[in-house]
C-alpha cells in the first residue's frame, strides 16, 4: 500500500530552521506531484508549498515564499521542505500529500491530492 512518511519536525526557535523530509512508498513516486500542507490548531488546512513531478516546476504560498524551499529526489522516493527564517505562525502540523495533478493551478487545491502522511508537528517559539 501507498505510505508517505514525513520526519524532521520538533521545537525551534523565532529565526532558527528545519528540514521536513517525506518518505514515499508504494506508488510511482515520480509520476506524483507532492504537496506541503499544514493545520494549526483551530484552523483550516493550509496549502503551503507544491512540487510537479519532475521537480522542475515548485510553488508557494505567500506566507512562506521566500523563507520556505522545496525540493525532490525521485532516486530516494523524496520530497523535502526546507524552512527557514521560522516565525511563531508556522507553528502547525505539517502534511505532505501526492497527487497526479495536471494543471499547476490545482496544486493549492488539497481535494486533488489522493495520498496523504500522517503529519509531523513543527512548533516555532518566541
Amino acid at each position: 500500500q501507498v505510505q508517505l512518511v514525513e520526519s524532521g519536525g520538533g521545537l525551534v526557535q523565532v529565526g532558527g530552521s528545519l528540514r521536513l523530509s517525506c518518505a514515499a512508498s508504494g506508488l510511482t513516486f515520480s509520476r506524483y506531484t507532492m504537496g506541503w500542507f499544514r493545520q494549526a490548531p483551530g484552523k483550516e488546512r493550509e496549502f503551503v508549498a507544491a512540487i510537479g513531478w519532475s521537480g522542475g516546476s515548485t510553488y508557494y504560498s505567500d506566507s512562506v515564499k521566500g523563507r520556505f524551499t522545496t525540493s525532490r529526489d525521485n532516486a530516494k522516493n523524496t520530497v523535502y521542505l526546507q524552512m527557514n527564517s521560522l516565525k511563531p505562525e508556522d507553528t502547525a502540523v505539517y502534511y505532505c500529500a501526492a497527487g497526479i495533478i495536471r494543471f499547476s493551478s490545482d496544486y493549492l487545491n488539497h481535494r486533488k491530492y489522493v495520498y496523504w502522511g500522517q503529519g509531523t508537528q513543527v512548533t516555532v517559539s518566541s
